[in-house]
This record gives C-alpha cells, sequence and structure tokens, in this order.
C-alpha cells in the first residue's frame, strides 16, 4: 500500500470515529494557548503566533477599513465537495493529505462562480481576514489600472515624478511606471527576507521616517530600468504613493470605491497603515476574508467582468496577466528568480507556464490567489509557512501546493 492510500484510510477512519486529522505542527503554532495574536509586529513571525496574527493583524496595528459592496455577489457551494487528487513526489494525494502535510490554514477551491471544495487548518474559519502579504502588490496594480482608466495617471510610460514632484531626480521618481510595475526598475535591491537584506533596511526607514523617505533611500541601479526583473516590494511602495498623489485619495478610499466594492465584496477588508505616516503599507498590509479573495479572483477569471459590469478594463487585465504581452524576458521559461525560470511576472502579477493562459497572487509564508480564466477556476490558499522565502525550511509548501493545483487543474481540464 502507497504512502497516499495509508493517509486515505487513516483520515477515514478519523472522520469515522469524529476526529479530527492533525494540522501539521499545532503544538509548535500554539494550539494549546487556542493559536494566540501576537502583541505586536516584532512577535508576528514567532511560530507561536504565525496563525493567529496571520487572521488578527488589524487587531493590533493601525489600519483603513475597505467597506463591502451593499450587493455582494453569491458565493453558492456544492451539496457535495468535490474531490481533488495530485501526484507530489511519486504518490497520490487527495486535499484532505494536503492539509494534514502542509500548514495551510485555508483552501477554497471556486469552479464557475461555486465553492466546490474548501478546508481550513488550525481552528480558522472564512469570516476571518486574512493576511495577503505580497498579493496585495496585485491589488495596488489594480488600481493603478483603474486609475489609468479614468485618466487620472495618463500613461504608464510617465515617469513616477510626474504625480510625486518630491521624488525628482531619485532612483524611482525618474522611473517608469510600466517598469515599477514590472519590478523592473533596475535599482541595486536584495530582497531574500534575511535580517538584513534592502528589505528590512527600507522597511526601517519607512516605520521611522515615512514612505517617501524610504523611496529616497534607493539611490543606485545595476541595470537599466525595464531589462530585468528583480522582485522587490519598495517598488510597490512607489506605485502607492503615486496612486496617491494621482488620485488625491488614500489606496482605501480609491481602490475600496473602485475595485472592492464592484467585485462584490461581502465583508469589510483592511489595510495596515504605516505608523510614521499613515500610508498604507501597499506592499504586503491587505486582509480579506478568503471568499473575498476568491471574489477578487472571480472578477479577475471574468477579465475584469463582475455581474456585466467592468469593474477593469479587458485590456488591462490582459496586460496584467497575459504572458504574450510581456517583453520576452519576463515570461515563463525565460524570466529568472532565485534560480528558477518557472513563472513569469506581468504587471505586480505572477504569470504561471503552461498551455493557456493562467496567474496568481502570490505572498509570502503561502498566501495564493491562482485564476485560470478558461476554466472559470478560482484557487484560494493561506498559510503559515515555516519560512518566508520559499522552500528554504524543507518542507516544499511551494512546490506541493503547485502539485496540488495541477491535479485540481487537472480534473476540470489540460495544463
Amino acid at each position: 500500500m502507497n504512502k497516499a492510500a495509508t493517509t486515505g484510510l487513516l483520515v477515514a477512519s478519523l472522520l469515522a470515529t469524529g476526529i479530527a486529522a492533525a494540522a501539521p505542527d499545532e503544538d509548535a503554532l500554539g494550539k494549546s494557548a487556542g493559536y494566540p495574536v501576537a502583541g505586536n509586529l516584532l512577535q508576528v513571525y514567532q511560530q507561536r503566533y504565525l496563525v493567529g496574527s496571520f487572521s488578527a493583524m488589524d487587531s493590533f496595528n493601525p489600519s483603513c477599513v475597505l467597506a463591502p459592496s451593499p450587493d455582494p455577489v453569491a458565493l453558492e457551494k456544492n451539496a457535495v465537495d468535490t474531490t481533488f487528487t495530485y501526484r507530489f513526489r511519486g504518490d497520490t494525494f487527495t486535499l484532505d493529505d494536503y492539509m494534514m502535510r502542509q500548514r495551510a490554514t485555508a483552501v477554497v477551491v471556486v469552479k464557475d462562480g461555486r465553492i466546490v471544495a474548501e478546508r481550513y487548518n488550525y481552528a480558522r474559519t472564512p469570516d476571518m481576514r486574512m493576511l495577503s502579504n505580497s498579493m496585495a502588490k496585485t491589488i495596488v496594480a489594480l488600481g493603478v489600472m483603474k486609475a489609468l482608466e479614468e485618466g487620472k495617471i495618463r500613461s504608464l510610460d510617465d515617469p513616477a515624478k510626474t504625480y510625486l514632484p518630491a521624488l525628482a531626480g531619485s532612483l524611482y521618481g525618474e522611473t517608469r511606471i510600466v517598469n515599477l510595475l514590472r519590478m523592473a526598475s533596475g535599482a541595486r535591491y536584495v530582497e531574500d527576507y534575511s535580517a538584513h537584506d534592502d528589505r528590512a533596511r527600507f522597511n526601517g526607514i519607512m516605520r521611522k521616517a515615512g514612505m517617501l523617505e524610504a523611496v529616497r533611500s534607493v539611490t543606485e541601479r545595476s541595470d537599466p530600468e525595464g531589462e530585468r526583473f528583480n522582485y522587490a516590494g519598495a517598488q510597490t511602495s512607489v506605485l502607492a504613493l503615486v496612486l496617491r498623489a494621482a488620485t488625491g485619495r488614500s489606496l482605501c478610499d480609491y481602490i475600496g470605491e473602485k475595485i472592492w466594492q464592484p467585485v462584490g465584496a461581502g465583508s469589510r477588508a483592511t489595510w495596515m497603515l504605516n505608523p510614521a505616516d499613515g500610508i498604507e503599507v501597499a506592499q504586503g498590509g491587505f486582509n480579506a476574508t478568503v471568499y473575498d479573495y476568491a471574489r477578487l479572483g472571480m472578477m479577475m477569471a471574468a477579465d475584469g467582468e463582475v455581474r456585466g459590469n467592468a469593474v477593469v478594463q479587458r485590456e488591462h487585465l490582459l496586460d496584467m496577466t497575459d504572458p504574450a504581452r510581456q517583453p520576452a524576458a519576463f515570461r515563463p521559461g525565460s524570466m529568472s528568480y532565485h534560480g528558477s525560470k518557472y513563472s513569469g511576472y506581468g504587471l505586480q502579477t505572477w504569470i504561471l507556464p503552461g498551455s493557456r493562459r493562467r496567474f496568481a497572487l502570490l505572498g509570502v509564508y503561502g498566501q495564493a490567489i491562482f485564476v485560470d480564466p478558461a476554466l472559470r477556476l478560482v484557487v484560494v490558499h493561506t498559510a503559515v509557512g515555516k519560512d518566508a522565502s520559499g522552500d528554504a525550511s524543507g518542507a516544499h509548501l511551494g512546490a506541493e501546493r503547485d502539485a496540488l493545483l495541477r491535479g485540481i487543474v487537472a480534473t476540470y481540464g489540460k495544463w
């Protein structure tokens, strides 16, 4: 009997006796204390506070609110969950196996606007607001594209200083908006989630002196802009400043009205604010329920449309997510990131390889929204991975999550 069969029998036995199958590392993550919430940002990433904090970040950090839609998009559920299987390292596993193997807090699968499967670990529930981490970057980009539609941003070829003169003469101020969206500013910047990388330095300045000063602190280019992908959340911070200046509104206000309510959100969302200046932590401080992340994904799967209305123009969604619309060096199979050429990158959105357009919003520690427009398929995945940067801990969360996604896609079509 293989590992998957043995695991399946164990799960069935536990369910038959009313005993829930154990999620990984429950004790280390604070189960006995009810998965406690950190008291401050310094505690958040300690293992025992991860679960509680990632679903309550706005309880101990200053935040602004994005109101839900007065008419939320319905999310009906199948009477019986669809069974999904996937292959990983020579064995076949189910979604239930996955929840026992990886530190996922929630997995929600939506097909044709209906929830066909959902699972939760660590006593998390669908009404909790889950931290997005870098999924927030795509939300910022949607706001930028909406401002472009409305003429508040005249062209993505404009440099950032056009809308924020305070950045004139700075590296980021002289960079075109499209290259900030593409993570191609050319800035010399290392974001590897180590204790002393450029991200840590940037965030330290931001928390003490404000986002504008942090943006100005990046001064050296390693490449001409537009030529090479170099993932750096600082570029999203610049986009946030540009969007605020161009619209004269906060991100919570503008994106709340133009994106969040039109996608049909059922619950309020929150965005963490930088204490030094009250500006949204654009590169990763957004919090929402998994159902509302699913609604966001559904809008993107429909190329910007919700109930017959364009939230964002289809052409702009394609600009963000279509590999054919990206320079060759930014497409899957060509773009290099941490030694891998698996993914590509559009406008603040990851592009996946395969036979058709498929893309993802991704955040550290395992946050993701996967979107397959042709299949009208959305998969929301939240987690408390052992490490921020990927699979450094040996848990293989990213690799197994990708295998699960491929198994879900295979249920309905071809990768």
